[in-house]
């Protein structure tokens, strides 16, 4: 799966790994419905590091069509509330 992080480029990541990450999306997904700013920001970017440390980045100057894109590290609550749909950042 090819995987976009606004501002950053693509990366890509193995199907294996998408539990993983729903979990971390499922407390996101919490941490805005509750408007939990503090939390938001943490699990945000613990999502982020996760994808990135799981991931092998795509050169700079390919494009490859994004099966998933996340927002950027300083994306506000209000801008990721915008994104997520009923099952947060990462469907399934």
């Amino acid at each position: 799966m090819i995987v976009r992080i606004m501002g950053e480029g693509q990366v890509i990541l193995a199907d294996g790994h998408l539990a993983e990450l729903s979990k971390l999306d499922d407390e996101l997904l919490a941490e805005v419905e509750n408007g939990d700013g503090p939390g938001f920001r943490r699990t945000l970017h613990a999502l982020l590091a996760r994808v990135r440390d799981l991931g092998e980045p795509l050169p700079d100057d390919s494009l490859e069509p994004s099966e998933l894109i996340l927002p950027s590290p300083d994306a506000t609550l209000e801008e990721v509330r915008e994104l997520l749909g009923d099952d947060g950042l990462i469907p399934g």
